[in-house]
């Protein structure tokens, strides 16, 4: 097959076959773990029963009549892409978004993708000298966006395939409450969503950040931690009470000029985010905390929403 007519069988953009084509080249790939080690190294990256039974209900089995050419070349290809770029830390598409309707090899087809990928990861996290248990916190944020995926009747899979290049590139550790996104001079900040964002859990995961980046990257040299997200709103000082977790992990930073992200709609991640939907009417969605009373109530009153990015010295 050639590319064109790979795109046509995928239903997406011969551009994006070519993308994929282009990164990955001749690029080697990685095997698939062994199916019998699936469902432990499941277990171990959180992924939730039905979601596991799902993946391997769609396993690429070399006989298996879910894989068509198209899926299987695509599948390496991606592998090899994000192989390729094994230590980076920028944000990094694996391949077209698919119709994810057309059955679980589609569905997941970048879930087999990055449980290739498991070993590389570890691989180098051992090589940087990264304890495991760092390690597999790190990758199982997994299953926890795959949880979310569904919560969202599959809404949310197209960015979250791309945030979890950064994951199985060692671009990103979870250490503690947030996740540590390295970058050029800054340690960027991740909220998951993993429980109260306590200011002794913030600081927490800030000293052992503090630690951890000498130690298993010396010859990287950060001066700040920055973080991008709607939770830096001012906006939210309006609502919100002083001592609540938001305005506290706030207060932290110094903010930059607003600019609102190109391609990026504040109102839209607030409601992903806050609500898991980006379908759900206003007056349908529940109000049962302050920070949902908020967001509801500002966008009602027909204002929006900023993104903004703020640091703090290291």
């Amino acid at each position: 097959m050639d590319l064109e007519e790979i795109a046509a069988r995928l239903g997406v953009p011969v551009e994006e076959v070519e993308r994929v084509h282009r990164l990955a080249g001749d690029r080697p790939s990685a095997p698939l773990p062994a199916k019998s080690d699936v469902p432990e190294m499941l277990e171990r990256l959180a992924v939730r029963p039905d979601d596991a039974a799902e993946i391997m209900a769609g396993w690429p089995d070399p006989d298996s009549p879910l894989w068509t050419p198209e899926l299987r070349w695509l599948l390496d290809r991606s592998i090899a892409l994000v192989r390729a770029d094994l230590g980076g830390h920028g944000w990094l598409p694996p391949g077209p978004e698919l119709d994810r309707d057309r059955g679980p090899a589609w569905r997941h087809l970048y879930v087999y993708a990055y449980l290739a990928l498991v070993d590389v990861a570890m691989g180098y996290h051992r090589e940087h000298g990264v304890a495991a248990d760092v390690s597999w916190a790190t990758l199982a944020d997994l299953g926890r966006n795959l949880a979310i995926d569904r919560r969202m009747d599959r809404e949310g899979w197209p960015v979250m395939q791309s945030w979890l290049t950064l994951h199985a590139r060692g671009g990103l550790y979870q250490l503690g409450r947030l996740q540590h996104h390295r970058g050029d001079s800054a340690i960027s900040l991740h909220i998951p969503d993993a429980g109260p964002l306590t200011p002794e859990a913030v600081t927490a995961s800030l000293d052992e950040a503090r630690a951890f980046f000498p130690r298993h990257f010396p010859d990287e040299h950060y001066t700040t931690f920055a973080c991008g997200s709607w939770l830096l709103d001012p906006q939210l000082l309006e609502y919100l009470p002083e001592d609540s977790n938001i305005v506290r992990f706030q207060r932290r930073f110094e903010l930059e000029p607003y600019e609102a992200p190109e391609g990026l709609d504040p109102d839209v991640e607030v409601l992903r985010f806050v609500f898991r939907s980006l379908t759900t009417p206003l007056d349908r969605l529940p109000r049962d905390t302050v920070l949902r009373r908020a967001v509801v109530d500002h966008l009602e009153a027909g204002r929006h929403w900023q993104w903004r990015r703020g640091t703090f010295p290291i």
